[in-house]
């Protein structure tokens, strides 16, 4: 069987996806990977082999348009500005970025970029003849190949929020900015081109998929490459809390949004151990800020940190989340924006974390909840109930078969060949 995944320019949009790619090469079935070039060489770390064919719009940009669009109609939680849009840098004003202007300036381009890669990733499937699609839920790609060659579509979740998830800040669908769907003949795109959703989250935090055919999967992690730091193997004197900040927050909230030395100060207030992973700037900005013993790390997968903590704190984003359910420890979410106010909450509500909005957690607000999870063991008991939960569910092996049967059900693919 021949399966084509295809990807959104994100690593966190389809790293839940790796470990099935895994599987079903292991199975003696061939995969192959309709990417950006950007995702090329991290795809050929996770074992998977590229076709960086698309074309598109930077996801940090999108990121940054979307929070000047939100502060210019009043839901902008931060007290400073978003960064500009273009270049990153704080805005001192709204009007110091264009919008209608931009949009005039930049929407031909996003359209003939949505042209290109859409026929790209047609033009491929079209020469490789697919059996079966696997997509992130942010590849407008995926359900349009398995359209226009008639095989099934599925799209692999990588966490608590799904297509039919609605609210402030949520992007669940990505634009047709191309047409593409009625150019390729396959009418107009929507919701109902989500047939079949593999679905890595234990029902107490599963989104709705509306009438979509659920297929659970058990989220087995991939945080990337990496070894396994000696120190780990030491039994801590204390509680060990793990703070995580996702590379891409000060990027897209600008760095008002950085709220580490805060979590820092706060957790100082209590008998606890602190790691830190931090990558790049964010590095940069925390040397020489550090209390006596705290370890400040960088690039070491949170699959293999996060069984030896005791409490994880991070931005509200959907790996750590799923990463943190499946080491089975209590987690403090900080969201932001985009789905991450979402992930929070239902973290919240399956009683395995708390969420505090990052624009207005205080130290105060920070300490006591962490305080609150590392003390109150209900907190640890919904957390172990919810790892146990997810590892009782199919892992990707066993997706397999029911992969191959899906396929089975379209003859035409393998009679095209």
């Amino acid at each position: 069987m021949r399966v084509l995944f295809t990807v959104s320019d994100w690593p966190g949009h389809w790293s839940a996806m790796v470990p099935l790619g895994w599987a079903l090469q292991a199975a003696g079935h061939e995969v192959r990977v309709v990417c950006a070039p950007s995702q090329e060489e991290p795809l050929a770390r996770a074992g998977l082999t590229a076709v960086p064919v698309l074309e598109g719009w930077d996801m940090a940009s999108q990121g940054r348009l979307h929070n000047y669009v939100s502060a210019r109609d009043g839901q902008w939680r931060f007290a400073a500005l978003p960064p500009h849009p273009e270049t990153g840098e704080p805005l001192a004003r709204l009007a110091d970025f264009d919008l209608g202007a931009w949009y005039a300036g930049h929407f031909p381009t996003l359209v003939e970029q949505g042209r290109r890669s859409t026929d790209a990733a047609v033009g491929f499937a079209r020469w490789w003849r697919p059996d079966l699609v696997v997509h992130d839920q942010l590849s407008l790609e995926g359900p349009l190949v398995g359209r226009v060659l008639d095989v099934p579509a599925v799209l692999h979740l990588w966490g608590p929020v799904g297509p039919a998830d609605e609210g402030e800040g949520l992007i669940m669908l990505p634009p047709d900015y191309s047409g593409a769907f009625p150019r390729h003949g396959v009418g107009q795109y929507g919701p109902q081109h989500y047939a079949h959703v593999l679905d890595p989250c234990p029902p107490a935090v599963a989104p709705s998929l509306g009438g979509a055919e659920r297929l659970p999967v058990r989220f087995v992690p991939y945080n990337g490459p990496g070894a396994v730091p000696g120190w780990l193997a030491e039994l801590p004197e204390r509680p060990r809390v793990c703070v995580v900040w996702g590379t891409s927050v000060s990027e897209m909230f600008g760095e008002v949004s950085f709220t580490v030395p805060k979590v820092v100060e706060a957790l100082s207030g209590l008998d606890v151990e602190v790691v830190l992973t931090l990558t790049g700037a964010d590095r940069d900005r925390m040397e020489g800020r550090l209390p006596e013993g705290a370890r400040l790390l960088e690039r070491v997968p949170l699959h293999l940190l996060l069984p030896h903590c005791d409490l994880v704190v991070h931005h509200g984003g959907a790996g750590c989340v799923m990463t943190a359910l499946a080491a089975g420890i209590p987690q403090l979410a900080l969201p932001n924006g985009l789905d991450q106010h979402l992930n929070a909450d239902r973290i919240a509500a399956a009683g395995i974390g708390l969420g505090l909005p990052n624009a207005t957690a205080g130290v105060t607000e920070i300490r006591a909840a962490a305080e609150r999870l590392l003390r109150d063991p209900a907190h640890r008991a919904a957390a172990e109930r919810l790892r146990a939960e997810n590892e009782a569910r199919p892992a990707p092996a066993d997706l397999v078969r029911t992969l191959e049967q899906l396929a089975a059900r379209q003859p035409a693919a393998a009679a095209a060949r």
